[in-house]
Order: C-alpha cells, then sequence, then structure tokens
C-alpha cells in the first residue's frame, strides 16, 4: 500500500452483512485491497471510503489491528454517500484511505478494568478496543460491554456480542420493552447506574448519539469515575482527514487531526458546542 495516505488505494468488498434493516438501515462491509497489502491502524482510527462518481466519507474502522487481511466498516444509510455504499455487491471496487485521526492508549490500560458503553451504530468505533481486548484477554480484568438500541431487531452485532459471554460481562439493553425481552428495559445510561460498575482501576469508554455520551459521563461521574477515566471519540465531526476543511473544528482542535479520541479532561477544556 502507498505510504502516501492521502492517495486513495483500490480495495473490493469481500463480505457484506445486514447488521439492521428498516430506514436507518445498517450494513457491515469487509474490504481487501485489490494489490498489496491493507494499511496499517489502531484502535479509535477511521478512513476515507469513496465511491467513485458518487462521493467519499469518513467511517472508523470497524475491526481490530489484530486483523491483517481485512479492515471492517459498519455504515448506517443516513446521506447519499452512505446509501451508494448500500446498493453496493460483494466483488464491487471501492477507493480507500487513511488511517486518520488519534487512536485509544490501550497499551496504557493493560491491568486495568475496561468498562464499554456503546449505543446504536456507535458500538462500531469502541469495537476494535473491544476486539482486541479480548484477543489479549489475560493482559486485562474484568470486561464489560454496555450496548443498546432501540429495540433487538436494532441491536448490531448481537451473535458476535453472544459469543463474549463468559469472557466479557455483556449487558444489552433497549429503549422500549417487548415480548421476551428478558434483559435491561431502559435506555444505555440508566442501564449504567442500576449495574454499577466500579470505578476502581476502571477505564470506561463510550461512544454513541450525543445526548447518550452526555448523560453516560453523568452517571460515571456519579458512580464516582473521575474525567481522567473517561474516554469518548466524536469521529462524527470529521470531515476531510487533513485539517482543512474546518468542519471538525471544535474551539481550538481540528479533531480530525487532534483527535477523534478524548479523555472527558481534555473534551471538558474545549467549547460546549459538543
Amino acid at each position: 500500500m502507498s505510504d502516501n495516505i492521502y492517495l486513495p488505494e483500490l480495495a473490493r468488498i469481500a463480505h457484506i452483512k445486514e447488521e439492521i434493516g428498516g430506514e436507518r438501515a445498517i450494513k457491515t462491509f469487509r474490504v481487501e485491497p485489490v494489490e498489496g497489502d491493507t494499511f496499517k491502524h489502531e484502535c479509535g482510527q477511521c478512513a476515507m471510503l469513496s465511491v467513485f462518481g458518487r462521493g467519499e466519507m469518513m467511517i472508523s474502522i470497524a475491526s481490530s489491528p489484530l486483523i491483517k487481511e481485512y479492515k471492517q466498516f459498519s455504515i448506517m444509510r443516513v446521506g447519499r454517500v452512505s446509501a451508494t455504499f448500500h446498493e453496493l455487491e460483494v466483488g464491487d471496487v471501492i477507493g480507500i484511505r487513511g488511517p486518520y485521526g488519534n487512536s485509544f492508549p490501550l497499551d496504557d490500560w493493560k491491568g486495568k478494568n475496561l468498562v464499554f458503553i456503546g449505543g446504536g451504530v456507535g458500538l462500531a468505533p469502541i469495537w476494535p478496543l473491544i476486539t482486541t481486548a479480548l484477543a489479549q484477554r489475560a493482559d486485562f480484568k474484568n470486561i464489560t460491554v454496555f450496548y443498546g438500541a432501540r429495540s433487538p431487531r436494532d441491536l448490531m452485532y448481537r451473535a458476535e456480542l453472544e459469543r463474549m459471554r463468559g469472557d466479557a460481562n455483556i449487558q444489552l439493553s433497549v429503549d422500549k420493552a417487548e415480548d421476551g425481552w428478558k434483559e435491561f428495559c431502559g435506555f444505555v445510561p440508566a442501564n449504567v447506574l442500576d449495574k454499577k460498575p466500579s470505578p476502581d482501576n476502571t477505564i470506561a469508554i463510550t461512544c454513541g448519539p450525543p445526548i447518550m455520551i452526555k448523560f453516560v459521563i453523568e452517571n460515571l461521574s456519579k458512580l464516582g469515575f473521575k474525567d481522567e477515566q473517561i474516554y469518548t471519540t466524536i469521529e462524527n465531526k470529521m470531515k476531510c482527514g487533513l485539517g482543512k476543511c474546518g468542519r471538525c473544528n471544535v474551539g481550538k482542535d481540528y479533531v480530525c487531526t487532534k483527535g477523534p479520541v478524548y479523555s472527558w479532561a481534555q473534551l471538558k477544556e474545549l467549547p460546549e458546542e459538543y
């Protein structure tokens, strides 16, 4: 792969999985380089994906850096380019460049408890952290995953989460009760407060809708988590990836060059626009 991260390389779609149907459908794409090796990345970084003739978009890399054969992306259909991606088929060729942004300091967290808190498609940006930590299970203490969506049908990576039980404490939730649902009913922040994860020797990582992140952080603070123990990612603000367009500007920071990963202690220093 070229060393120029601004030059798109060709990649072929090797596998497509429909995670969620409906108006805001989510599909997971596995893409492989047409020639050579794919670029290396770290947990939390993003890539620019191109559908030639239609446009490009910044997307979180949703596969572990330990996987060398492909890159995985989970894409919600919300706009022109994402809708075009949902029309693609296995074998189609796209453009990919990256990686962009900083990463979660996973190596610094070895020997600690990890609490992951995701909502909706916000599980995708922290999925590489979860899968990497579980692949290196001996390096970490307790691993807990909170994840919620509107309904059981809207839970992505459901089969993968079920397979993780035993290696991790999986806590699922849905916003409204449905027949047969036996786990938590309510919003993700409420589930966190209900289960009361201990802040002792623990790092909490959260990603989801901004309003969810806000209340998750509030509830973690109530449980005794310090600002520097809480991490999130605001990759949804990234646009060009180069620090040029200004779309990701939050106060003094260009998120695509300074972020998208921040501790809550760092994020509190930025303006309240996020």
